[in-house]
């Protein structure tokens, strides 16, 4: 490229000083000499900083002209100082310096030092015009300072230029960035002459506030006034079409754009790939892809987010394979997209990859960090996952949620709702998504009195009837033993055709041996007229299971693709084999696995080996035991399922012999733990625990209610102990049970004839079932004990489940 100096004269420009040498007259030639430089320069600084050495050298630099074109230069090349220096050296510069100072600041992104700038014009009383005010209302709406931007405004409204389209166009664009769709159109309405950005402006407002009727209805308006559209009001339109989930809507728009020639359009087409895939159209996504004539980053980011989207996680990380290799490069976004991908995948390796690169390739950001969060979360990794939030400047909802969704699903419920109590102290508004997982939370817990406190937080915020909140708080109620409340709740939503919603109370009627109301439930759903899925029939066959409902269990897993087309899946068959098992009727449980067209999975033979237990069918275990082994040799709950068939026929040996293969392979036993809730507190209890402050006491109290029990007449059912140690020493190890000091601490701690809630991880054994029957019977008190397959309600005496679980 040859010198930006070519066309000036021979002569030097340090002797050809238009002041000094009287020439007057050829003054506006050298300064146009200089522009036309300042031009041919303005990609490379260190050109522009000559020719800027030359204007001062030629005594030029005190000219507003040369020096707004000199702001624009330094601007354009991002070297905002250098610009500054500039426009600093007038005290009183004219309107078109100021607003290429203000232009240079706003396209950097310099938000602050825009709006600094614009109160300093104001406050010298410089020329403020509608360029001026455009710029600073963008910096506001960037930057979110809405007070600053309705000052301005107020300002512009005092001065009549409301009505000049650019102005116009900013204030609309500022208001409807801050939800003001209404004082927007006044706005608009307002204006004289409005131009296709003026339009723009409203019509991507109301696509903006999900008004998309109304963004349509103008989008007419606009084409009945001879307004011709452009690839900015067709992409708000595009993203209308994904808003209202058209589409044959969408497609229409694609012709329609094809028709007006904008079929080329980048940006066009990049909104339709966005659109195609939100609307779950992958293929078609994929075709204007691959038809796009050029393709940009923006265009790359959005197939590949398309793709992670609709579960395609595979074909992202191929496109970003293709991305690099073809020196496109890659921003923050791809990164962002492929990282949610590993989140969905679990895929920790991959994902701890590409956590290197961004530390490496980027500055750290709220989106990313928020998206390293819920990676790590959603991967199990929360020892990663808190180090990262911890380290995080700036945190919102999003990460917030994201940091409480993992403790929830991985089990740490309690540390989820320290951590909300903590979100709050900071002044963090929750979202409905936030409150979802604390439900979750309490229902894990089965902490009945948060969960009633998260509703109440849900009602207030107007979140309680949003069907996903509804279908959290039935599960939570649910499982917190209030059955009564989990059907208020979903009385209010059962007119939805929401079948999840519907999958939830037959779930909950299920665990709580209520099989004739889960059935009755099923049946409502289809005379409303919902259609059952593979979960609606998992629950039912599981609540058949629970109420010894064995002939209605085999008729509804029947009527599965008989009459709903929906074919029996692993799980289904595993249900019905432990509906049969829990009945005894195992030559009906083998006889389906033999018919099954699969073969028979891990599922499907622990269903038949828990029923082998039940009934100690000793020899069918050790075979189904075999199988099991062969498909998952590091199971530790086949180990433990084996040993126990073995213990309960006082085969030692063979107990000895398992429990030794299990500390050769390094495979541990789920310890049991029983929850119970007092005050504003849920108590872990373990078996022989004495780690609680209250031990001593704990233990004395079980002592008078052993014997308060035995003199009612309980006989101790030493066979639950699968040990091989003396008599004495198994009923010491049944009343050290986590159950039994779970509820010696809540008959402790909780007011007399009050209901007491135990949690327990593990199914309740034997004759801890038979202890809570005579305990709810002598301290006249009702007991709800949920385990690890059912809910047991001890009343007088009595239990719910009559016995079978």
């Amino acid at each position: 490229m040859p010198s930006p100096f070519h066309f000036i004269a021979n002569k030097p420009f340090s002797t050809c000083n238009p002041l000094k040498d009287g020439q007057f007259n050829q003054l506006p030639t050298i300064i146009h000499n200089f522009l036309s430089l300042l031009r041919e320069s303005s990609k490379n600084l260190i050109w522009v900083k000559s020719t800027h050495a030359q204007i001062i050298t030629n005594s030029l630099s005190t000219d507003q002209f040369v020096a707004t074109k000199l702001v624009k230069a330094y601007s354009d090349l991002r070297s905002l100082e250098a610009a500054r220096y500039v426009f600093d050296q007038f005290f009183q510069p004219k309107g078109l310096l100021c607003n290429a100072m203000l232009c240079g600041y706003l396209q950097s992104g310099r938000y602050r030092e825009t709006l600094e700038l614009f109160g300093l014009m104001r406050s010298r009383n410089l020329e403020v015009d509608s360029c001026s005010c455009t710029f600073a209302l963008k910096a506001c709406a960037s930057s979110l300072d809405y007070e600053m931007g309705m000052e301005i405004i107020s300002s512009a409204v005092e001065k009549g230029m409301e009505k000049n389209r650019f102005v116009g166009s900013s204030m609309i664009s500022f208001l409807v960035k801050f939800g003001k769709i209404g004082e927007a159109q006044r706005v608009f309405d307002g204006m004289p002459n409005k131009d296709v950005v003026c339009w723009n402006s409203i019509i991507g407002g109301y696509v903006q506030a999900g008004c998309f009727d109304v963004a349509f209805q103008l989008f007419f308006e606009m084409h009945g006034s001879g307004i011709k559209p452009s690839p900015i009001t067709m992409t708000s339109l595009i993203q209308a079409c994904g808003g209202i989930g058209n589409l044959k809507l969408g497609k229409c728009m694609h012709g329609y754009v094809l028709g007006l020639g904008l079929g080329n359009d980048i940006l066009v087409l990049t909104s339709f790939v966005d659109m195609y895939s939100k609307m779950g159209d992958i293929e078609s996504a994929r075709w204007v892809f691959y038809k796009m004539p050029t393709r940009n980053l923006v265009s790359w980011n959005a197939m590949i987010s398309g793709c992670v989207r609709n579960g395609l996680v595979g074909e992202s990380f191929d496109l970003f394979h293709r991305l690099v290799r073809s020196s496109g490069g890659f921003d923050l976004t791809t990164i962002v997209s492929l990282l949610q991908g590993c989140s969905q995948t679990a895929s920790l390796a991959t994902g701890k990859i590409l956590h290197g690169c961004a530390i490496r390739s980027f500055e750290s950001n709220l989106i990313l960090s928020t998206a390293i969060v819920d990676l790590y979360s959603k991967c199990g990794s929360l020892k990663q996952a808190t180090f990262v939030f911890n380290r995080m400047k700036d945190r919102n909802v999003i990460t917030w949620t994201a940091m409480l969704v993992g403790l929830a699903q991985n089990g740490h419920a309690e540390d989820a709702l320290r951590l909300f109590a903590q979100m709050q102290e900071e002044g963090i508004a929750a979202n409905s998504v936030t409150f979802v997982s604390l439900v979750h939370s309490c229902a894990h817990l089965g902490s009945l009195k948060r969960g009633r406190s998260i509703h109440g937080h849900l009602f207030r915020l107007g979140f309680a009837f949003d069907i996903v909140n509804m279908t959290a708080l039935v599960d939570m109620y649910a499982k917190c033993g209030k059955i009564n409340l989990a059907e208020r709740i979903f009385s209010h939503g059962s007119i939805s055709k929401d079948v999840v919603l519907w999958n939830s109370m037959i779930t909950g009627y299920g665990m709580h041996g209520h099989g004739y109301q889960a059935v009755g439930i099923y049946h409502k759903m289809i005379e409303e007229g919902l259609k059952p899925n593979q979960t609606t029939f998992l629950s039912l066959l599981s609540a058949c299971s629970h109420s010894r409902l064995v002939e209605q269990g085999i008729s509804l897993f029947n009527s599965m693709e008989r009459d709903h087309n929906i074919r029996p899946i692993e799980k289904h068959y595993a249900c019905l084999v432990d509906l049969l098992s829990r009945a005894g009727r195992f030559e009906e449980a083998q006889a389906l696995i033999e018919k099954m067209p699969f073969q028979p999975g891990t599922a499907v033979l622990e269903a038949l080996l828990s029923g082998c237990r039940t009934h100690k069918n000793i020899n069918l275990g050790i075979q189904t035991s075999d199988k099991l082994l062969a498909l998952d040799a590091m199971n530790p709950g086949i180990y433990i399922m084996l040993s126990n068939i073995y213990a309960e026929a006082r085969r030692w040996d063979k107990v000895d012999y398992i429990r030794g293969l299990m500390r050769n392979r390094g495979l541990k036993k789920t310890p049991g733990y029983s929850l119970v809730e007092t005050g504003n507190w849920v108590h872990t209890f373990f078996a022989g625990d004495n780690s609680h402050p209250n031990w001593e006491e704990i233990y004395h109290f079980l002592e008078s209610l052993r014997s308060a029990v035995e003199t009612s007449g309980y006989v101790p059912d030493t066979s639950c102990v699968l040990r091989d140690v003396d008599e004495e020493m198994k009923v010491r190890m049944l009343w050290g049970h986590s159950e039994r000091l779970a509820i010696a601490f809540g008959l402790l701690t909780t007011p007399a004839g009050s209901l007491i809630r135990i949690t327990k991880n593990l199914r309740v054994c034997g004759d801890c079932h038979t202890v809570t029957k005579y305990i709810s019977k002598i301290v006249k008190r009702e007991i709800i004990v949920r385990d690890a397959n059912r809910f047991h309600h001890f009343s007088n005496g009595e239990c719910s489940c009559g016995d079978y679980w």
